[in-house]
């Protein structure tokens, strides 16, 4: 809330005297947490003044990014129906705000409202995550502006924002990014220092002052709209497919209920006009639900998920000896005041069937102290999908985190195995700051792992990871909005690797996908490492087949050193100029892609057959030659099998692989051991691609840093007239080739 200063200050005297004069202890907050949700839980009604509403709130929940950033305090404050005077306090971690009415103008506060407005100690507000609010009507005072400062993890969706709304603080510091959803403001909304925000099916008179990257979906204006044009921002009509959040509400007779919204398609403006109020969808009664607290098992919550029950997880942390195991089509889980679930033993935090309607929305997942291969996984991995496009998964307001709060470690964080699923304002974090937090510490290689077909994802954020930090593998993936900083903390270039190029993209489309869609993707790199430069050769990486399609994107150097030297897929132009951002409107691919889509080969030179590899084939020239010493994988992305690697084809040869559309591209990956020498400038020889020089004098053990050490050299081809691929092995400076794998998807 922009009040004035001196205003704002006499509102907190007030609240801290009254705490103090009139009684309103901690023993006194209690009075108001004595419900069906247990001690972390409070719930308001209009006849408490606001003044003890202020203390309460202040009590419970604190905003000082030094303290309250990584502390283990949870709360969720409820306000049931009416009109409430006095109410002006700030938001802090680990807090989540919501009106209980059936609409967000059941639940009115006037006196100045709930705001964020604190500032770290550099004055800006990037490290504002992990506060919500939801589902109530803020009455601005005149000459007044709500102040929403925040950065990711935090959402305000349903709202009714009667004035203007401001998403920094008073002096404009440094914001990095947010989410509005389903809310109507009813003057403008001044986006200030934010560097990138993304707002859907939401009304407002207009949206002013934005920096890099602003992405609107389903948005109404109802005075100025922005500038339909990039740079800056990107404007899409409606939402293709989305699911709004489930929320809490009491009915007519007092009883909690959970609203349960359906999915929309094409969809714009705000939803809660719909259904008396409520919205499109239905109720579920609260006796359907377990209600959890961390004193719970895992054991007892499955137990009850197993029997039927919808979930409820009250503020708290709750360390997990096994996975919460989500089996039934239609379930809800639902979280309170930022529930936060830590693996103990490196499991799941979450597991999902591949089944119909799961919604999980407000939770914050932390790795655990033994690393988990997957943090959320949803369906089956490998497993035979089927479609959920009636009836989709949807994650909304779900936020990961390795490091930070306390050590853990992740390989992937998000792992998606259905089809259909929706993601909603997902922020996962390699934490740069905090406990535990180094490049060998809280080691993380993805965020988010798409492996199903149809996924869509509206208001992504993947930050810090140590490899591609969002890795596409499904077909018809739609991203609208996406925020990525690449790794502060890689030690040399030769840590970050990958497939030869320097550095992991940001957002890796793999090759064997046909089709794929993005609006609106920011990424930035800020390579802190004193004395060392480090370069990502590409921000994202796509296969080049006409299918898919990105538009709007931006890379800024942040700071540090190196930069970014593509956009996308070796074009897009470079970054490595502090502060200065780089932008690319449309980046089309033009390519054929394989008739049967996802066309893969996987030959194992000079070898027999190791699923997925075949024994090998398609050659002419040469001989084979084969050792038993282990063969490091250590560093590579996607290796074969190590007995591909400990048989090679050597000699002058030629692999012409047949099966291909002509004029289709394709990923050539190309595998290498050496099985002889031990040193570098013993072997070094030449390899082509449908006539066009890939490798000149490549010298395995300089390239992969040893003998017995595995190397893989990825590129793009495309099939001749003939459909066919055709690798040519011809000998350079000494010796003769050798190769251990071809891989053609």
């Amino acid at each position: 809330m922009r009040l004035s200063i001196t205003l704002r200050s006499k509102l907190l005297i007030l609240s801290a005297a009254c705490a103090v004069t009139c009684g309103f202890t901690n023993r006194a907050v209690a009075q108001y947490n004595s419900t069906i949700f247990g001690p972390n839980v409070y719930v308001f009604d209009p006849s408490v003044a606001g003044s003890v509403i202020n203390a309460d709130i202040a009590s419970i929940s604190n905003p000082t990014v030094s303290s309250g950033q990584f502390s283990s305090s949870r709360a969720a404050v409820l306000f049931k129906p009416g009109t409430y005077s006095g109410v002006s306090q700030e938001v802090g971690f680990y807090t989540s705000i919501a009106g209980l009415g059936l609409t967000p103008d059941s639940t009115v506060l006037n006196g100045g409202g709930l705001y964020l407005d604190v500032t770290d100690s550099n004055g800006n507000v990037t490290t504002n995550f992990w506060r919500s609010m939801e589902n109530l009507r803020i009455n601005v005072p005149a000459g007044d502006t709500e102040t929403w400062a925040v950065s990711q993890g935090a959402s305000l969706r349903r709202v009714h924002i009667a004035g203007g709304l401001e998403l920094s603080n008073q002096s404009c510091g440094e914001a990095s990014g947010g989410f509005i959803a389903d809310a109507t403001v009813d003057n403008g909304i001044n986006a200030c220092s934010q560097q990138q925000w993304y707002t859907r099916n939401s009304t407002m008179a207009s949206f002013s002052d934005n920096v890099w990257n602003f992405v609107f979906s389903g948005d109404t204006f109802t005075s100025t709209a922005p500038s339909n044009s990039f740079p800056k921002n990107t404007i899409l009509s409606t939402t293709p497919v989305v699911r709004e959040k489930p929320y809490l509400y009491v009915d007519s007779s007092g009883n909690y209920n959970v609203f349960v919204p359906a999915v929309k398609s094409s969809s714009s403006g705000v939803d809660w006009t719909a259904n008396n109020g409520l919205g499109t969808g239905s109720s579920d009664a609260i006796s359907t639900f377990f209600i959890a607290t961390p004193s719970n098992t895992a054991a007892q919550i499955n137990s009850a998920l197993a029997s039927g029950k919808n979930l409820i997880l009250t503020p708290g942390i709750y360390n997990l000896s096994a996975p919460i195991s989500i089996t039934n089509a239609n379930t809800i889980m639902l979280g309170l005041g930022y529930p936060t679930l830590i693996p103990q033993s490196g499991s799941s935090a979450i597991t999902v069937a591949d089944v119909n309607g799961v919604q999980i929305a407000d939770v914050l997942i932390d790795a655990g102290p033994t690393n988990s291969s997957v943090l959320l996984q949803v369906g089956v991995a490998g497993a035979t999908r089927v479609s959920h496009a009636s009836n989709p998964t949807s994650i909304s307001d779900v936020y990961f985190r390795i490091g930070g709060a306390e050590g853990g470690s992740a390989t992937t964080s998000l792992e998606i195995d259905s089809d259909n699923v929706i993601l909603d304002n997902v922020w996962a974090w390699r934490a740069d700051h905090g406990t535990g937090v180094g490049w060998t510490s809280n080691t993380a290689s993805h965020g988010l792992v798409v492996n199903g077909d149809n996924v869509t994802a509206l208001g992504l954020a993947v930050e810090h990871y140590q490899q591609s930090q969002v890795q596409w593998n499904g077909n018809g993936g739609e991203t609208i909005f996406y925020q990525s900083e690449d790794p502060y903390d890689v030690p040399n270039q030769t840590s970050w690797t990958y497939n030869g190029a320097n550095g992991y993209p940001s957002y890796e489309v793999t090759s064997n996908v046909c089709s794929h869609t993005a609006y609106g993707l920011g990424i930035y790199s800020f390579f802190d490492v004193t004395g060392v430069t480090i370069f990502q050769s590409n921000a994202i990486l796509a296969p080049n087949v006409s299918g898919v399609n990105f538009t709007d994107m931006v890379t800024v150097m942040l700071s540090g050193s190196g930069g970014i030297s593509n956009v996308i897929n070796n074009t897009g132009g470079s970054t490595v100029s502090a502060g200065t951002p780089h932008d690319l409107t449309t980046y089309n691919g033009s390519g054929a892609c394989s008739s049967t889509g996802a066309s893969s080969v996987e030959i194992n030179s000079g070898g027999g057959a190791d699923s997925p590899f075949v024994a090998d084939t398609d050659y002419t020239g040469g001989s084979s030659y084969a050792v038993s010493n282990t063969i490091s994988t250590a560093g590579v992305n996607d290796p074969a099998p190590e007995a591909v690697y400990q048989d090679a084809h050597e000699g002058t040869a030629t692999y012409t692989v047949p099966g291909f559309v002509a004029g289709s591209t394709h990923t050539v990956r190309l595998h290498f051991a050496e099985l002889y020498w031990s040193t570098a400038g013993k072997r070094q020889f030449n390899v082509a691609i449908n006539g066009v020089q890939v490798l000149n004098n490549f010298d395995i053990v300089q390239t992969a840093g040893g003998q017995y050490k595995a190397n893989v050299q990825q590129f793009t081809a495309t099939a001749n007239s003939a459909g066919q691929i055709v690798i040519s092995l011809s000998n350079g400076s000494v010796d003769q080739p050798e190769i251990s794998g071809i891989e053609i998807h």
